[in-house]
């Protein structure tokens, strides 16, 4: 990946940049969706969103690294990190993907990372997403609309 200045206001932005740059690790779904949502809160796409593939981080923008807590989704981490380079150390969002605990593997990998990340926020299984048909459905959950609180909390060190 390589960072280059972009422009991230639109008009009416208020002159505010991109804050975050989500990068889905091993596709996009529901859950990423749900999570760029979270936050991005009410700014409409100016605040976070998710870069395409290939894309480069714009300038100023904290990357973040969305992956599901499975070892798949933790090994898909280690490999992005390996070729990573120079760029600002990212963000990981874990994201549940079953009502338990991640596997001891999955966890190892992560814990073997934390040195290489900004930090590591986690978010809880959400039944709620398998029955919805877009993120800003789900964020009228109340159970959602927590996690996304709690999840923008721990981001700006709140």
């Amino acid at each position: 990946m390589i960072t280059h200045s972009v422009t991230t206001t639109s008009p009416g932005s208020n002159g505010v940049g991109l804050r975050y740059a989500l990068i889905p690790v091993h596709g996009f779904g529901i859950a990423v969706a749900t999570v760029a949502r979270m936050l991005d809160g009410d700014a409409g796409g100016t605040r976070a969103r998710v870069l395409a593939t290939g894309e480069p981080i714009p300038y100023g923008a904290q990357p973040v690294l969305l992956a599901e807590t499975t070892v798949y989704g933790a090994t898909c981490v280690e490999e992005l990190l390996l070729r990573w380079g120079p760029l600002p150390r990212p963000w990981l969002v874990l994201i549940a993907d079953a009502p338990a605990r991640p596997v001891a593997d999955a966890r190892y990998v992560v814990r073997a990372l934390e040195g290489r990340l900004a930090g590591v926020a986690r978010v809880p299984y959400l039944p709620v997403l398998r029955a919805v048909k877009d993120p800003e459905q789900a964020l009228e959950h109340k159970d959602v609309h927590a996690v996304a609180e709690k999840l923008r909390r721990t981001m700006e060190g709140k």
